[in-house]
């Protein structure tokens, strides 16, 4: 959008907050998107695009074992979905929330225990700007799968800006939550390693 000040020709864009984003949801403002998503990212609009077989295959990984590991009763996992994380509405590949149902609101950072991101294209972004999204808004703990150089980037400890604790973990070193020390992930079966024998 333009607008003419004086005869001088000026740019405007307009920043939504979350409530218009979520306004504009409920009115039906992105049905005719199609396969893309759309997040609301510091203010702006972004639209994903639609996840290829590689990522598709990660998240179904992840999604069967985030289920397998916990329990209804201890863990709601969500897969593709939003959640208000202060002004923003991203749609992580894979959130851990208290046990409960969100039927009329959205869950917030409060409510997240562990939120994971596939990246490939996005890796740079996931590292960067989300891990500083997320950080600010209290997430507890956040992994982002690092698809080409098949490894987990783990961070925690968030001091209100960044992350402060933040490991990288490779095949074959296991990885669990913090939330729930049991819950193993075999990364070398994630990332599809073969053994060394």
């Amino acid at each position: 959008m333009s607008m003419s000040f004086g005869g001088m020709q000026m740019s405007v864009v307009a920043r939504l907050t979350g409530a218009d984003f979520d306004s504009m949801a409920e009115r039906g403002a992105f049905d005719g998107l199609g396969p893309r998503k759309i997040e609301l990212i510091r203010g702006e609009l972004r639209f994903m695009n639609p996840a290829g077989p590689i990522h598709d295959d990660y998240i179904d990984y992840l999604t069967r074992w985030s289920t397998d590991q916990t329990k209804a009763t201890e863990v709601t996992v969500r897969v593709q979905c939003g959640f208000a994380c202060n002004d923003d509405r991203p749609e992580p590949d894979v959130l851990w929330l208290k046990p409960r149902r969100y039927r009329r609101t959205r869950p917030t950072a409060s409510d997240v225990l562990l939120l994971i991101e596939v990246s490939d294209s996005s890796l740079a972004g996931d590292l960067q700007e989300k891990a500083d999204l997320y950080a600010e808004s209290g997430v507890a703990e956040y992994w982002v799968v690092d698809v080409p150089a098949s490894r987990i980037h783990v961070m925690t400890e968030s001091d209100g800006s960044h992350f402060r604790k933040i490991e990288t973990v490779v095949p074959p070193q296991q990885l669990a939550p913090k939330c729930r020390p049991n819950a193993k992930l075999d990364t070398a079966e994630l990332f599809n390693v073969p053994d060394e024998d």
